[in-house]
């Protein structure tokens, strides 16, 4: 049985037109990008190539690109990086972040005896940051690192970066957004957010994995995290993986050729399965909020989200219980506890994220394998109970 691939924000294939460009870089032209002779000015141009292309579809100038092997690296880059080069403070991150921010920035205030003060931005039951309590936060703990994700991984509801930047800049932190789940979603442009760094992954937008970036203000105070030959301005050292930069600055430059046609396409078949989801009496998470086109987390009552994404497994679906990055805490949603979602509702969470590839009639087969196993799960409950 083929499996039909309900998992996009996971990871993504990679595209044939990224895989034909990323191919001479392993066989042809694999010259060390550091090298005099032509072989490495040839690699030299390449990574400049896809510099320039990240740069473009993000709404960026190229020397504000810095390549890293992914994008916790470059979250891990980015608060670790800049606490660095400054005196221990306050930072803060919102309480949905992903693991490698969330997780960083909790070791960073067990580092040393100086230590930095931890503050979490709350979020409503829907799923966004409330802007009226980030600004009390910013304005009167006045953190000197604020990181926010642009949309969840889980739910895909999407927060308004360039508010809370507003409110950051006012009080002279040094703010960043983790856009790995945006972009390629929704439009994402680094000057119109107004913040000072952000998160981007190849290998969620049809690149290969082991590729990213993190975009920087050029006034940003920032330290490396590995030395060497002082690559990427000196801010990420060690010899660049050319083929997969070169996927990635492809990679970018397909997503923004086809956003408008895949964000069209994407909410119909969300929207369609959303329907059929609340006919079976799902909870879907954050569907009063803006969220990402392509995302649907439910809850089905009393049917464990684990067990479900087994039974789907069964039947050819891939779907998720929660966040692939997050497997550490099997079962447990720090985004949904955070959200104020009962424990016992939280343990039937389970993510449905669509793809461009995907169609309606497989959509449509999902609701009714879902269907016929909630009602088998439930007439065995019974049984049980009974």
């Amino acid at each position: 049985m083929s499996q039909i691939y309900f998992d996009h924000n996971a990871t993504t294939k990679v595209d044939e037109a990224v895989l034909e460009a990323m191919l001479p870089y392993f066989r042809e032209h694999y010259g060390n990008a550091s090298s005099s002779h032509s072989s490495g000015l040839n690699t030299r141009r390449a990574i400049n190539r896809a510099r320039e292309q990240v740069a473009r579809a993000a709404g960026a100038q190229p020397a504000q690109v810095i390549f890293t092997s992914g994008g916790s690296e470059a979250n891990n880059l980015f608060i670790r990086g800049v606490s660095d080069s400054l005196r221990p403070s306050a930072l803060a991150v919102s309480a949905i972040e992903h693991p490698c921010v969330l997780r960083t920035a909790q070791a960073l205030t067990r580092k040393n005896d100086e230590k930095w003060q931890l503050h979490r931005l709350a979020v409503d039951m829907a799923g966004q940051i409330m802007t009226d309590e980030a600004s009390k936060v910013l304005t009167g703990e006045k953190p000197a690192i604020v990181s926010v994700m642009l949309a969840n991984n889980e739910t895909g509801v999407i927060q308004d970066i360039a508010s809370i930047a507003e409110i950051a800049k006012t009080q002279n932190a040094w703010i960043h957004t983790d856009a790995v789940q945006a972009f390629g979603k929704i439009p994402v442009n680094f000057m119109e957010l107004g913040v000072h760094a952000m998160t981007l992954s190849a290998h969620k937008i049809y690149g290969p994995k082991g590729a990213a970036a993190l975009i920087v203000d050029s006034r940003l105070p920032i330290r490396p995290l590995i030395y060497g030959g002082g690559h990427e301005n000196g801010l990420r050292s060690g010899t660049e993986n050319v083929p997969a930069i070169v996927g990635f600055g492809v990679a970018c430059e397909l997503a923004v050729s086809r956003l408008a046609e895949s964000m069209a396409y994407t909410i119909k078949l969300r929207d369609h399965l959303e329907r059929g989801l609340l006919e079976m009496g799902a909870t879907v998470f954050g569907l009063g909020a803006p969220r990402l086109p392509n995302t649907c987390y439910f809850a089905l009552p009393d049917i464990e989200g684990d067990t479900l994404v087994v039974r789907l497994d069964k039947k050819g679906f891939a779907v998720a219980s929660g966040a692939a990055c997050s497997s550490a805490t099997p079962g447990k949603s720090h985004v949904l506890e955070a959200m104020n979602v009962s424990p016992v509702l939280a343990r039937c969470a389970v993510r449905v994220s669509l793809g461009p590839d995907n169609t309606i009639e497989e959509v449509k087969a999902f609701l009714v394998a879902t269907r016929h196993i909630v009602d088998g799960l439930r007439k065995m409950s019974a049984l049980l109970n009974a």
